[in-house]
């Protein structure tokens, strides 16, 4: 009994101690302005990219602090990280939505706690857009508008072409961007088919899976349009096991979207023929659209990045070296 006693008397002391300290280790100081990212995951290239710049641009900035939760392209993990942000009331939160639909709950939740949002990469379909600040990212429709314009070019009005069309995660605006610009495109052109839609949720694994099997019974195919690098390199992978060119001179054309650094260097090499670019860098553009705000200057309610389309033509090894993602 003497022993309990004393082993409560130490640790009344001990909180003691703690609580006249006046510091409380899990608080930030008063002048850190917390921002919650709610990021959808790491599925490729581009995302790590794209979490880096973000990461990099506040980690720089002692006034700033950057609170992330990788989703693991699970939107109901981005609901709960956008919860618990709310509950340690953050002062910004920035989201890159899994899928567009589902997000009017949680956003209004987020409004009524009196927390600004800023809408990143994808978008989201709501019918009141005051529940969100601003939207920064690509224009997906017009990175697909400048594959199929390529393409239009390339092929002859009178040629029959076949294109295999490698889908992104389903309900993403990437996703739904690219696939109307091809499918607009081929409902444009009597001589264009899609043979297929094969589903390969922007990863290299999942791509390559659908590409193996869908070759066995099919390799009748003279375009293939893929929605980002990393599912274009699980089906060149695919296709060089299935015994099929590609690339410049071979059967298959390639359109692929990222134009990351290791696709840029297939496409100088000749084994991809367009890279059409989604620029990930939003780091530095997120951080002044923020200051904006937070000085009480109007932003837009859509803000683009810039972003090109390459061919082995107008590139160099220059500068595929001096990509930074």
């Amino acid at each position: 009994m003497k022993r309990f006693f004393s082993v409560l008397l130490c640790l009344t002391m001990i909180c003691c101690m703690a609580g006249c300290s006046g510091v409380k280790a899990t608080e930030p100081a008063s002048n850190v302005y917390v921002i919650g990212f709610s990021q959808v995951g790491s599925e490729s290239d581009w995302r790590v990219a794209n979490t880096r710049s973000m990461t990099a641009t506040f980690a720089d900035d002692p006034s700033y602090e950057l609170l992330m939760e990788n989703a693991r392209q699970q939107q109901e993990n981005q609901f709960s990280a956008v919860r618990k942000f709310i509950l340690e009331g953050v002062d910004f939160i920035i989201i890159a939505p899994t899928v567009e639909e589902g997000w009017e709950t949680v956003l209004t939740e987020i409004k009524e706690a009196g927390i600004p949002v800023i809408i990143m990469d994808r978008s989201v379909a709501v019918d009141d857009e005051d529940l969100y600040l601003t939207n920064i990212g690509s224009d997906f429709l017009r990175q697909g508008n400048l594959a199929v314009e390529w393409l239009e070019d390339e092929i002859p009005e009178d040629k029959e072409i076949r294109i295999l069309h490698l889908q992104g995660t389903i309900g993403a605006t990437a996703q739904i961007q690219r696939t109307k610009a091809l499918e607009d495109a081929v409902a444009k052109h009597a001589n264009w088919e899609i043979s297929s839609q094969l589903y390969g949720d922007f990863t290299e694994a999942k791509a390559y899976e659908v590409m193996t099997a869908y070759l066995k019974e099919n390799k009748d195919i003279d375009v293939l349009y893929s929605e980002n690098d990393n599912m274009t390199f699980g089906a060149m992978r695919a296709l060089e096991e299935a015994g099929i060119s590609y690339g410049n001179g071979g059967q298959v054309k390639i359109i692929t979207f990222d134009a990351t650094r290791e696709a840029l260097q297939y496409c100088h090499d000749g084994k991809i023929n367009l890279c059409v670019e989604c620029n990930p860098l939003f780091g530095p553009l997120v951080k002044e659209l923020i200051e904006n705000y937070r000085n009480g200057i109007d932003i837009p309610k859509h803000v683009y990045v810039d972003e090109s389309a390459y061919t082995t033509q107008n590139i160099t090894q220059e500068f595929v070296d001096s990509r930074e993602y």
